[in-house]
């Protein structure tokens, strides 16, 4: 499989910035997400990738073989589209085996790849059927086995879940992510989906703005996102941000609530600039635990049964200072009863209210491996 390089890779419509320029390295055998909102850029850069898309400026290696300005055809990439692209008027074996009839392979080699794809995604009995008869997670199969059938350098995939339903799109996750295992096949995947990245990548390419937000682990851009905006999108809900003023080794919230600044966080937070919020106080919902005791309150704004658990919206002051705590399902919190909460030390994190970038610890604090979860 094939390492792709990008360098400084621009894409300009008419004085449209779509994609800022762009460093970034997918190793070989490696399962990369571009995640973002729409427009952010992340199917551009994706079709660049293929050679769909020309480049504007910078330039694109694989396995250090210079492919900017190479057709498709040439660059050994294999693309799955959102909508299947299927010929109608095939038959499902015809659709497979058609990029192989293309460029001119034996019958042996037709049949025996055609075999091998057919049995790993389980289509055998679908050969004779046309793509009108298919089940959308039928008609997605055949795409992948026609992709994988010319056992390309890599694989890209633009949204390919995004027209199932999400019974199917459970489902082709968990069978996507084992078709790339057994194939270590470099991957790169787009999608607007944060379930689909953060279950699927090895890393996240966090896109917005037609930037690259940051790069990363699913538990690194989930438990130490490097800004303000990654830290928003990524999580159901996202993280939850309080104003605070530093003031010693305390920082000052709404609703009068003061938090003690662990130790490693002091000098960092000390040097940041005076003002009406000095920081951002960022946790996850899953970082807060009720206790009667507890250093933090507020008041119960409402509440959601996620099944698992139940999600409190707490307000700290007003309707805006809220935030989102996870507790017991069981438990029972009237809207308007007062709750205290203490924070887990290690999951707290904090930003530049200016820059919105995050801050670093002056001894960064070890990233949790509780496992993230969504619903």
């Amino acid at each position: 499989m094939a390492t792709i390089q990008l360098r400084q890779v621009e894409k300009l419509f008419g004085e449209f910035q779509a994609v800022k320029p762009m460093d970034l390295t997918i190793q070989s055998g490696e399962f990369v997400v571009l995640l973002g909102p729409s427009g952010c850029g992340k199917t551009t850069t994706l079709r660049m990738i293929s050679g769909l898309e020309t480049v504007t400026h910078g330039d694109i290696y694989l396995d250090d073989r210079l492919v900017t300005w190479l057709h498709p055809s040439e660059r050994d990439i294999a693309f799955v589209f959102q909508f299947f692209a299927l010929y109608p008027h095939m038959s499902v074996r015809q659709n497979i085996v058609f990029p192989l009839q293309a460029v001119g392979a034996s019958r042996e080699t037709i049949e025996r790849r055609l075999s091998e794809v057919v049995d790993l995604l389980r289509i055998a009995h679908l050969l004779p059927l046309k793509p009108g008869k298919l089940s959308g997670g039928d008609k997605q199969r055949v795409a992948l086995a026609r992709a994988l059938v010319r056992r390309p350098a890599a694989f890209l995939m633009d949204e390919p879940l995004g027209a199932l339903d999400a019974e199917f799109r459970e489902s082709m996750r968990a069978e996507i992510k084992q078709l790339h295992i057994e194939q270590e096949a470099t991957t790169v995947y787009v999608t607007h989906d944060q379930v689909e990245a953060m279950a699927m990548g090895d890393r996240i390419v966090v896109m917005s703005d037609a930037e690259i937000q940051q790069v990363g682990t699913p538990a690194e851009v989930y438990y130490d996102p490097a800004n303000l905006f990654v830290a928003q999108f990524i999580g159901s809900p996202g993280m939850n941000l309080a104003p605070g003023t530093v003031a010693g080794d305390l920082l000052s919230l709404p609703g009068g609530n003061n938090y003690r600044i662990a130790p490693e966080w002091q000098e960092t937070l000390s040097n940041t600039q005076n003002g009406a919020a000095d920081v951002l106080l960022g946790f996850r919902p899953e970082a807060a635990e009720i206790h009667v005791a507890g250093e933090l309150s507020g008041e119960v704004y409402a509440t959601e049964l996620h099944g698992a658990y139940k999600m409190l919206h707490v307000s700290l002051q007003e309707e805006h200072d809220v935030v989102h705590i996870r507790s017991d399902r069981q438990a029972d919190y009237p809207i308007g009863a007062g709750v205290r909460f203490d924070l887990k030390p290690d999951m707290v994190r904090f930003f530049n209210p200016h820059t919105e970038a995050a801050l670093l610890a002056k001894r960064p604090p070890p990233v949790s491996r509780r496992e993230v979860v969504f619903t």
